[in-house]
């Protein structure tokens, strides 16, 4: 469930028109007329990456009893206490009244966490009145315009922690409820794959790398259509097919590349519709030009890829291109290595999609990573293999204490995610956490997927369980 953003401010500052902005759609009715929306209303709104719930309210007006002003903000202040950040927005070619005052005065009161925005500042337009919203002691204004798309890159900035605050508690929850439900999800059971369901994977990459030429090639027609043209494909299209009797789901996305203002300024991927592909898939492959390999927007997929904790397999086109393979191999295994370490051993299949030569190995290595995305680590191995990695290299003592690492145990796969339990987890420093996801990979053979480990300030919690089942 993502985090909820609730829009507020005084009647008429553009609450509505950013409401449907942010949602890509016009939910909101919009007017000149102050006073238009009356009653809260909620959508699913998203910039670049993040998705969020929005909430749109009446405007905020100081009124008294049962007049009808007074119970719109009666809904306006509930919508307040259910948000998990408010932005409340002023006209900044109005510049400040009275009423922005009085309610910056209301909202800092609150525990909600508040984002300060000035609208209407197209083209360096009120930027006077910007400077002017300083005085409501709520930080630096973000300028915006609601209505031309500018300034949500300033806003994407704003609203990044609370995503990943969001994203860390749900992650969290996720493993606290494994951990709780004896029906779920069993390490010591083996991996099965399940037939009946097409394997999802998505084709990704910079502009002009040759992904529509792969997938045809793959297909075996040319299904997709293709050309010297950058930016030719422009959705993502999905397209079922066999390969060796299992079901895949290919999709064929269009070149991510930074898009200007937003991304030029976050150095943020953009299309939205390849982000969605890569969320819906299992395995991404990301594909990359030999001639021109590794350049920062493939390190910025590749890390967006491990974020979302898919399955990464890296494929390197226009192979026949290339004077010394065995150097460029090197340089790409190197690279990869240094830049990306939260991958390490991806593996790298080198192929040429026009003439098709060594595109038969890539299907091999999107099965075979699969299964390690898929991988389940018995309970007891595991400790086995947390007993001798903690005696080799112990946690760095804390305040003269001594960190002790009680128990782990896998808690989820796809990617696989484990907690390791300690009376003293929080002191456990990052260093010494990828120390031990390194372990982790080296040791079960977890190359090429991204890890999830967690700390948890308790004892082993199935000891208990254990010693029921003993004495039974």
């Amino acid at each position: 469930m993502p985090f909820k953003l609730a829009i507020v401010g005084r009647p008429n500052v553009g609450k509505s028109t950013l409401f449907n902005r942010l949602v890509g759609k016009k939910l909101a009715l919009v007017d000149d007329t102050p006073g238009v929306t009356r009653d809260r209303r909620e959508g699913d709104a998203s910039i670049a990456d993040i998705e969020f719930t929005i909430v749109d309210t009446a405007g905020l007006e100081d009124a008294k009893g049962d007049v009808l002003e007074a119970r719109m903000q009666k809904g306006t202040e509930l919508a307040i206490s259910e948000a998990d950040v408010c932005l409340l927005l002023v006209d900044a070619r109005a510049g400040i009244t009275p009423a922005d005052a009085y309610f910056s005065q209301l909202l800092r009161k609150v525990e909600t966490p508040v984002i300060l925005a000035a609208n209407k500042c197209e083209g360096g337009a009120g930027e006077a009145g910007r400077l002017e919203a300083y005085e409501l002691g709520l930080g630096a204004p973000l300028p915006l315009s609601a209505e031309h798309g500018e300034g949500l890159g300033d806003l994407y900035d704003a609203l990044l922690p609370f995503a990943k605050a969001f994203e860390e508690a749900e992650a969290n929850q996720a493993v606290e409820d494994a951990l709780e439900n004896d029906e779920g999800f069993d390490p010591d059971a083996p991996y099965e794959p399940d037939l009946e369901t097409p394997l999802r994977v998505a084709v990704v990459g910079r502009p002009n790398a040759g992904k529509s030429t792969l997938v045809n090639q793959l297909l075996g027609e040319d299904r997709m259509l293709t050309g010297p043209e950058a930016g030719i494909t422009r959705d993502s299209i999905g397209v079922e097919w066999e390969w060796r009797g299992r079901r895949v789901k290919l999709h064929d996305t269009a070149g991510l590349r930074r898009r200007a203002r937003i991304t030029k300024k976050l150095e943020k991927l953009s299309a939205a519709d390849a982000l969605r592909a890569v969320r819906f898939a299992e395995i991404v492959v990301i594909l990359i030009d030999a001639t021109i390999p590794f350049e920062k927007q493939d390190l910025h997929i590749t890390d967006l890829v491990e974020q979302e904790g898919r399955a990464l397999v890296i494929a390197v086109n226009k192979w026949d291109l290339v004077e010394t393979p065995q150097e460029t191999m090197e340089d790409l295994k190197e690279k990869l290595s240094r830049l990306l370490p939260q991958v390490r051993g991806v593996p790298i299949v080198t192929f040429s999609a026009l003439t098709g030569k060594g595109v038969e190995k890539l299907m091999p290595k999107i099965e075979e990573i699969h299964g390690i995305w898929n991988a389940r680590i018995p309970t007891a191995k595991l400790n086995k293999w947390l007993s001798m990695t903690s005696s080799k290299n112990p946690p760095p003592a804390s305040r003269g204490r001594p960190v002790t690492l009680r128990y782990a145990t896998q808690v989820k796969s796809r990617p696989p995610t484990f907690a390791i339990f300690s009376s003293r987890a929080h002191e456990v420093p990052t260093s010494y956490k990828r120390y031990l996801v390194n372990a982790l990979r080296e040791e079960f053979d977890l190359r090429g997927v991204p890890i999830r480990l967690n700390m948890r300030k308790r004892d082993n919690p199935f000891a208990a369980k254990a010693s029921k089942r003993k004495l039974g």
